[in-house]
């Protein structure tokens, strides 16, 4: 068992449920994190098992799929279980999906908008600006935020790859951000945070994604997450590392002595 007792490094668990949707940028921030590779057949862990932090990333499965990954049932109870216990938690896109179905949330599958392909704007909601993961890339987006965090200008590029949406959060959860064409862009629910879009997508990953599918136009995307490549690498850099520094902070509450 791995030492999660230093809040200097503290210890992440990623769940990951394909090989083609990786930790990609995160690994910078990220470069010992304990990786389950649920599609090749490692277990979910306990929530005892998950350390200091728990990830759980994106996957070609819809939410409900538990016949193609019958893992899946495990992955939401213990979504569930971080969220109201205490443990940090990130989940990305399908990720967010479980999180949203393990709070008694609902996620439309194969949703009428369509699919959300390259480069999309999050807009921030007031909260965000409170959210202990989120707070950064909002105040990173500029003075409009400053001013209003809910002004049309106040927005986030990020990678999005989804045909599947959130359509009905936890009861309790905060709405932090939408997109113009899908509402549930994040959200917090306890301690969970689940984000619709991929912070951890690089160009190349993206595009790969878009070569699987066969309603995207790769070119496009591929123009799009090259333009913005800037802007992606920071919204990875500052998410990642808000994520790290809500884990040490609550390692660091573990850690306080009582007071008498």
């Amino acid at each position: 068992m791995p030492d999660f007792s230093s809040s200097d490094h503290p210890q992440v668990t990623v769940l990951q449920h394909g090989s083609d949707v990786p930790l990609d940028r995160f690994v910078r921030t990220f470069p010992a994190a304990r990786v389950v590779r649920l599609f090749a057949g490692d277990p979910v862990p306990s929530l005892e098992e998950c350390g200091d932090g728990l990830i759980v990333l994106g996957g070609r499965m819809h939410a409900y799929d538990d016949a193609a990954a019958p893992w899946l049932p495990a992955v939401r109870d213990l979504l569930a279980r971080a969220a109201v216990d205490g443990l940090p938690t990130l989940g990305i896109c399908l990720g967010a999906q479980l999180l949203a179905v393990a709070g008694g949330g609902a996620v439309q599958v194969a949703a009428p908008p369509g699919r959300e392909a390259g480069v999309v704007d999050v807009h921030w909601r007031a909260q965000a600006l409170e959210d202990p993961v989120l707070a950064p890339l909002v105040r990173a987006a500029g003075a409009t935020c400053a001013d209003d965090v809910e002004a049309p200008g106040c927005v986030t590029p990020a990678v999005s790859m989804h045909s599947d949406a959130i359509i009905e959060l936890p009861a309790g959860a905060q709405w932090l951000g939408w997109s113009d064409t899908y509402p549930y862009q994040a959200f917090r629910w306890g301690s969970a945070l689940g984000v619709q879009f991929h912070p951890e997508a690089s160009p190349s990953l993206a595009v790969r994604w878009a070569l699987g599918e066969v309603d995207v136009d790769t070119a496009a995307v591929h123009a799009d997450v090259t333009a913005h490549d800037d802007g992606l690498a920071r919204t990875a850099g500052l998410l990642a590392g808000a994520f790290l520094e809500q884990m040490r902070a609550a390692v660091g509450r573990r850690a306080a002595p009582a007071v008498a």
